[in-house]
């Protein structure tokens, strides 16, 4: 439903392009969690260093994950649950789809385990979306997304927590964002 939902915001083609994408972290700003296997982070932020690969330019929203998207869950059907509504657009942009896949990708597994971060660009082609072609490209901007989330796992953390995922301390966070950090540079890398 998620990836079904982001495909479509990707065939949005507005009359005016919105401003390009910015990169929300780089090499020099990652913060490496503690016990982290330093050899593979140190790997993870020699990728993010490269020029980032060329792209197929795409509406983004820049922010998409699932809290901020509105569902209508029928009581006592969950499955027949439905999307009402996307919010937060303040970082539309433009630029590559695996932006907004490695975003939600990084949320997902930040909240349900690094699987489902996995699972989620798969669910993206699964859905029609196209992906870089290059498994160096796609690691790229996976691995992007997942480093700028490093030096804000406080405020990650916090925010689930507010929204009812008490044990996702910032401690919680941080082992889920080496563990999927590690499987994205064991499975792309």
């Amino acid at each position: 439903m998620l990836a079904r939902q982001l495909v479509a915001i990707h065939a949005v083609r507005p009359a005016v392009r919105p401003r390009g994408y910015v990169a929300l972290t780089t090499a020099d700003t990652v913060v490496v969690p503690k016990g982290a296997d330093a050899a593979v982070w140190a790997a993870a932020i020699d990728v993010v260093r490269r020029p980032a690969p060329t792209y197929e330019g795409r509406f983004l929203h820049r922010d998409f994950h699932p809290g901020n998207v509105l569902f209508d869950v029928p009581s006592p059907r969950p499955a027949g649950a439905r999307i009402t509504g996307v919010v937060d657009w303040a970082q539309a942009s433009w630029g590559p789809a695996d932006l907004d896949v490695s975003h939600c990708s990084t949320n997902l597994a930040l909240l349900h385990g690094p699987g489902w971060g996995l699972r989620f660009a798969e669910a993206y082609e699964e859905a029609g979306g196209v992906l870089a072609a290059a498994a160096s490209e796609r690691l790229y901007w996976r691995v992007l997304d997942g480093l700028a989330i490093s030096g804000a796992v406080q405020l990650v953390a916090q925010s689930w927590r507010e929204a009812g995922r008490a044990e996702l301390t910032a401690r919680a966070v941080e082992e889920r964002l080496d563990a999927y950090v590690t499987a994205l540079m064991d499975a792309l890398g």
